[in-house]
């Protein structure tokens, strides 16, 4: 009877003693001054666990290869926009980007010439990007173009940074972004996938654009807005480390990487790959029509997976 006694009294000692220890490690809401206390220090450890899915070259039985864009406008995406001017806790997803690709070592890769497709053999310098990402004004009065960088040099360090002048006045005009997107069918699951490969960021205020007519073609001006790529897998790391902004809900921790993965977000269908290579824009003009295949391509993609089976 006294060996039973002594057994359950040590287990309940250890059980009191890891309640107390699971207590101390737990982060209260508030700090000792009344301001909220939110856990971030795992971020860093997150975004070096990131889970990567890594699928077999001979079970992957069929793919498609599709282009979207996410409309900064649209309400579902605003947390990817805001905040319009950084603070010491959150960042939008365009900040986030130019600043890994600026300070850390985020690449970015060049498009195809006269075309929308990445070029990943092709990197960009950082010394590159000055010129890449600056808004332009054309001066109808005297004909004249003035450039104003979005990044420059340091007056100490000598390093590159975003320049806060210009970036208030860059940031209200890069609404969109283009997704690289491939689905996929694996056989050793049995389920569709989707992935996105890479993502860049779209900017109307180009030297092109702002230099040409009234009568450019739609396909033309969008195809100079797209000014470089970036791999999503090489931004994966940096997107863990980042929480997005809370909507109607201050304590929502969700990073940009969670963010992606669960696809909050909202895009619409720009084009796929084809035999003749030419997106939506390149051969249809009314937004009906546009619309119509649209619909049509997410319908084929919607009822591949259902089509491989019979009951």
């Amino acid at each position: 009877m006294k060996k039973y006694w002594i057994v359950s009294l040590v287990i309940t000692i250890s059980f009191f003693s890891n309640y107390v220890g699971a207590q101390q490690t737990q982060l209260p809401f508030f700090e000792k001054n009344g301001t909220v206390a939110l856990q971030t220090t795992s971020m860093n450890s997150m975004a070096d666990t990131i889970a990567v899915m890594n699928h077999r070259a001979d079970d992957v039985v069929w793919s498609r290869t599709v282009y979207r864009i996410i409309d900064m406008r649209d309400k579902q995406n605003y947390q990817l926009y805001f905040p319009v001017i950084p603070n010491e806790e959150y960042k939008s997803l365009f900040r986030l980007i130019i600043d890994a690709a600026i300070k850390d070592s985020l690449k970015a890769y060049e498009k195809i010439e006269r075309d929308i497709q990445p070029m990943f053999s092709h990197e960009l310098s950082k010394d590159s990007l000055k010129n890449i990402f600056k808004i332009c004004e054309k001066d109808t009065v005297n004909n004249t173009l003035t450039t104003t960088p979005l990044i420059v040099n340091d007056s100490v360090t000598k390093q590159p940074i975003v320049s806060n002048y210009a970036y208030k006045d860059y940031v209200k005009n890069q609404l969109k972004f283009l997704v690289q997107e491939i689905v996929f069918f694996d056989k050793h699951t049995s389920r569709l996938y989707t992935k996105i490969v890479a993502i860049a960021p779209l900017y109307a205020l180009t030297e092109q654009n702002v230099t040409m007519d009234n009568t450019i073609d739609k396909w033309s001006y969008f195809q100079s807005s797209v000014l470089c790529w970036f791999l999503f897998d090489e931004l994966r790391p940096f997107l863990a480390r980042q929480y997005v902004i809370p909507n109607e809900n201050n304590t929502q921790r969700l990073t940009f990487d969670e963010f992606f993965a669960q696809k909050f977000y909202s895009d619409y269908l720009l084009g796929d790959s084809n035999l003749n290579n030419r997106m939506l824009l390149q051969y249809l003009v009314n937004p009906d029509k546009i619309r119509k295949e649209q619909k049509r391509i997410e319908t084929e993609l919607l009822n591949f997976e259902q089509d491989l089976w019979e009951y």
